[in-house]
């Protein structure tokens, strides 16, 4: 079983991205290879972030590691919060906090269209060529609004007030299995898994 770093210690994340890759892979978190601390996350744009983290734990243990930087656009809201869709209350990521500020800057407004946005970015050591390292970058969206009010307890972060289209439930009702196939981390997943079998074909 190949193994491979996920730059995250987000349990919720984890068994996400593990149920979407199986057995096939070992996906390692930080606190497995020992990592302890905060990645600096300063990037402009989700892809900008998520190749910040992966680089941050590939300088430091130079072993296969992938990273992924999430952000809920929403159209009222010009795209906000985007990449600061983790603290867009403050540091604290608090997702209670997160989806009361949502909420209240929504306010009445009708026009609820948003979407979940997913980029991992991999890196990997170049085993054969002068090259020591490559980067892909793998991405998924998912469409959908934003509720006037939480439902559902499942999930995490803003899961309790996006709907996704074509479901007449929350992300946070739908459940793990449902989630796990059309979610935009799934949909980013999915590629990255893909890419990488085709890789261990080979």
């Amino acid at each position: 079983m190949k193994q491979i770093v996920f730059a995250t210690n987000n349990q919720h994340k984890l068994e996400e991205v593990r149920a979407i890759l199986g057995e096939e892979f070992e996906v390692l978190s930080l606190a497995d290879i020992g990592f302890e601390g905060d990645i600096p996350e300063t990037g402009e744009t989700l892809m900008d972030n998520a190749a910040q983290k992966a680089h941050y734990i590939y300088n430091r243990y130079h072993i296969d590691v992938f990273a992924d930087d999430t952000g809920l656009e929403v159209d009222a809201l010009d795209g906000a919060p985007g990449v600061y869709s983790a603290r867009y209350a403050g540091e604290g990521h608090d997702s209670e906090a997160n989806m009361q500020k949502l909420l209240s800057e929504l306010g009445e407004n009708n026009n609820r269209k948003a979407r979940f946005c997913t980029i991992i970015a991999l890196i990997q050591k170049m085993h054969n060529l002068d090259c020591v390292w490559s980067l892909q970058f793998f991405s998924g969206i998912v469409e959908g609004e934003i509720t006037r009010e939480r439902s559902g307890v499942g999930g995490f972060g803003y899961d309790p007030i996006f709907r996704p289209d074509g479901y007449d439930k929350t992300f946070a009702e739908l459940g793990a299995e449902v989630k796990n196939q059309i979610s935009h981390r799934a949909r980013a997943t999915q590629k990255l898994c893909a890419f990488l079998q085709n890789k261990n074909a080979k």
